[in-house]
Parts: structure tokens; sequence; C-alpha cells
């Protein structure tokens, strides 16, 4: 098993930066390929972004590639999403997941799948 846990969420002006840091403990974290996906309100979750286990490659929704980083600290067991110039567009729940699938499944992940972990969530809310 493996809990995810995240933090850095708030209430944040259109503009600003914000790092999202995930915790994960339970498993060898440089085994698990980690991600982050969103879920604005009223729409469904959907990815974000994907690093690989040793933190060399990452892979990016189109839509948020330019203005979003992903990266891991194997050493500390936490990966981080840096988004830069938010936008009142980007207010969501940013949940960060884990998988034991493989590095390009990390988009699919899903709640259903027993190799396929999440967190509980963190608020952004970006306000105009």
């Amino acid at each position: 098993q493996v809990q995810l846990l995240e933090s850095g969420g708030g209430l944040v002006q259109a503009g600003a930066s914000l790092r999202l840091s995930c915790s994960a403990s339970g498993r060898a974290f440089s085994t698990l390929v980690m991600g982050w996906f969103s879920q604005p309100p009223g729409k469904e979750r959907e990815f974000v972004a994907a690093i690989a286990s040793n933190g060399f490659s990452s892979y990016y929704s189109d839509s948020v590639k330019a203005r979003f980083t992903i990266s891991r600290d194997n050493a500390k067991n936490t990966v981080y999403l840096e988004i830069n110039s938010l936008e009142p567009e980007d207010t969501a729940v940013y949940y960060c997941a884990a998988t034991a699938r493989g590095f390009n499944v990390m988009s699919a992940a899903t709640t259903d799948h027993p190799d396929d972990y999440w967190g509980q969530g963190t608020q952004v809310t970006v306000s105009s």
C-alpha cells in the first residue's frame, strides 16, 4: 500500500506561482511513477503531469505543458508540482497519484486499479 499526502494548496491571486507537494509512504518511493491530476469544479478529474521513478523523464497534458513543472526528490519521498502564472481556470482540487504499472500508464491511472494510489487532494483557488 502507498499513502499519499498533498500540501501547498490555497487561495492565490492570478499571476502568482504555487508549489504543491506530495509526500509518500508505505512503499519504496523510488519504484513508483508519480503524477498529478486536477479536478476543476463540476468537471472530471484530468491528467496533468507524470514523472518517471528515477525523475529523468516527465510528460504533461498539452493544456498545461508551458506553466506546470513536475519534479521529485526520492531522498525525501516527495513529488512536487510547480504552477506558474496561475489563472482562474487553474482552480481545482489537485490530486497526487502513484502507479506501479509503468511510466506510460500514469495518465490513465484510475481509482479502481489496485496498483494505482491516490491522495486526498489539495484545493487550489485562483482569484482574478
